[in-house]
């Protein structure tokens, strides 16, 4: 995921390549405290459906992203990917984030969007998603510009440490 990559890394990857399953540590001090983030990045790739629950356990918060030029991929994150993790990690804190948001108000991207009656995802949208879903909060990034990029790990890492309290005693580790 480009946002992994520039967050930890501050590199833009100059071409989109599918992850299986890709890794990344980062130090962040919250206060005077230094804090690890193991960063995991999944396949989404349905040939990887039976896998890729096997790297949900410990995690401490999920982020259910999806593109906001993408409302295919919007539409997935209620029919898939937050049924999946809520199945397999009940209790888990997860955050909904819209990435590309530099491309939100793009021409090209609008126009593309048009021709199949569709337009890009609003920030309004998926604030009523995440409350629908019970999800800890929806914020927005754009991995190039790194507009809001910080504040989503911020979020993450404060979902982390303070899980909203549920009765489950099942507990899942990542980002």
């Amino acid at each position: 995921m480009p946002h992994f990559d520039r967050y930890t890394t501050n590199k833009f990857p100059s071409e989109y390549v599918p992850t299986v399953f890709d890794n990344y540590a980062v130090t962040v001090m919250i206060g005077d405290d230094p804090y690890t983030l193991g960063l995991f990045d999944t396949a989404g790739q349905e040939d990887y459906d039976r896998l890729r629950p096997l790297s949900y356990p410990q995690t401490d918060v999920f982020l259910v992203c999806f593109s906001v030029t993408s409302p295919a991929s919007f539409e997935n994150v209620k029919e898939k990917w937050f049924p999946e993790v809520h199945h397999h990690c009940p209790g888990v804190p997860c955050l909904i984030v819209g990435t590309q948001v530099d491309l939100r108000d793009d021409g090209a991207v609008i126009e593309k969007l048009a021709r199949q009656k569709q337009r890009p995802v609003q920030p309004d949208a998926g604030e009523r998603l995440a409350r629908e879903l019970g999800a800890v909060k929806y914020v927005e990034c754009s991995a190039l510009t790194q507009k809001g990029l910080k504040n989503v790990f911020d979020e993450a890492i404060v979902a982390a440490l303070e899980p909203p309290v549920t009765k489950s005693k099942r507990r899942c580790s990542i980002l």
